[in-house]
């Protein structure tokens, strides 16, 4: 009589064959793919030679991806040049940011520490290097390097040691971003941006300073201070220089379209009992101030250069002070370039505006034209 196996056996067999078999198909796996381990999924078992990226990704495209539309180059990591480089990427107008420097290290810790906070910013690629090919074709390049001013030097003190470094950075800059706008903040900045044209062989529309935005800007803050009123609804110009030869109009000062020279005559002037030229003063002033107490200025000259840049980019038509040729405009008649209101757009600095000066506005425009050439026309170039 045959026995009958017990439901128990039967099933304790059937574990034993199971565990033999996928101990077998292991075995074969690891023969076929010895770093595929344990894992089951398909694609543990592809081309060994593939990389993880390219597992993981498959192009769509043939061709090669169009580059940066936007790419913003800043020349100097120093405070200034961090902190436009910062201003910029916080108002998102660039699809690449390059820093360049000759200083390595400084360089390359910069670059990181932006690097480590890409999760934060909408900008895809932040680079970095002393060799200038990483600032090819940039849309716009900001140069800060230079010598920094020190507490009580004049800006015109600093002009040969940062034109020689100028005669270095031009060039390389133009080789490798020969279509670019040329946006100088370096200090003398009228100077060194008449510099820039010289050096680069651009067109004068495609080199731009800084000039007095920053100068205008602490007018406006000044103003609304005075007035307790915002400083976008402060309107006043200061022209001409960059520096201590600037010019306040006066005439064209107004809130809400309220000329505030037709409310007070004596505004600017000798005489006026509410001392608004102290307000012109503090200015001038102003950045000696800053590096007294702080040893340089950074954060106001980012943020100004970002609106520079911004309206560049964006193609936004708005106008600024900003520093370009003046010869031939307002009585000037020496190769300078000095602010007065411009237009910039995305092919830079497209149109100026006529002002409407008085004759001592004029007459003060023309001596700071005057001044900057005094030490220009013995520069070598």
């Amino acid at each position: 009589m045959t026995r009958t196996r017990s439901s128990r056996h039967i099933r304790s067999d059937s574990r034993r064959d199971r565990h033999f078999f996928l101990r077998r198909q292991a075995a074969h796996r690891e023969e076929e793919d010895p770093q595929s381990g344990s894992s089951s999924h398909p694609l543990c078992y592809s081309n060994l030679k593939m990389s993880t990226k390219e597992k993981l990704i498959s192009h769509v495209m043939k061709e090669e991806p169009v580059g940066s539309q936007t790419k913003v180059t800043v020349v100097g990591v120093g405070m200034v040049g961090m902190a436009c480089a910062m201003s910029v990427l916080l108002k998102d107008l660039c699809d690449e940011l390059a820093l360049v420097d000759v200083m390595e290290d400084k360089l390359k810790g910069e670059a990181m520490d932006l690097q480590h906070g890409a999760l934060f910013l909408k900008t895809h690629k932040i680079v970095a290097d002393k060799d200038y090919s990483v600032t090819a074709n940039s849309k716009v390049v900001v140069v800060t390097a230079g010598a920094r001013q020190q507490e009580g030097e004049s800006r015109l003190n600093l002009v040969q040691r940062n034109v020689n470094i100028f005669k270095f950075i031009i060039p390389n800059i133009v080789k490798y971003s020969p279509n670019c706008i040329l946006m100088v903040v370096s200090n003398p900045v009228d100077i060194l941006t008449y510099v820039a044209w010289k050096l680069s062989g651009f067109p004068r529309h495609r080199v731009i300073g800084s000039g007095t935005n920053l100068d205008s800007a602490r007018f406006r803050h000044l103003m609304g201070e005075k007035l307790n009123i915002h400083p976008s609804s402060c309107h006043g110009w200061i022209i001409g220089e960059h520096g201590d030869s600037s010019v306040p109009v006066w005439s064209g000062v107004n809130v809400a379209g309220v000329s505030l020279q037709c409310l007070n005559p004596k505004m600017g002037a000798e005489g006026d009992t509410e001392n608004w030229k102290e307000v012109h003063k503090m200015v001038v002033e102003g950045a000696y101030e800053v590096i007294r107490l702080k040893g340089y200025t950074s954060w106001a000259i980012g943020m100004s250069v970002a609106d520079l840049v911004e309206s560049i980019l964006k193609n936004m038509h708005k106008v600024h002070p900003v520093s370009t040729l003046v010869q031939g405009m307002h009585g000037v008649k020496d190769e300078v370039f000095l602010s007065i209101p411009c237009v910039l757009g995305n092919s830079g600095l497209t149109d100026v505006i006529h002002m409407t000066l008085k004759a001592e506005e004029e007459k003060q425009l023309v001596k700071s034209a005057e001044t900057l050439w005094g030490v220009q026309k013995e520069l070598t170039l």
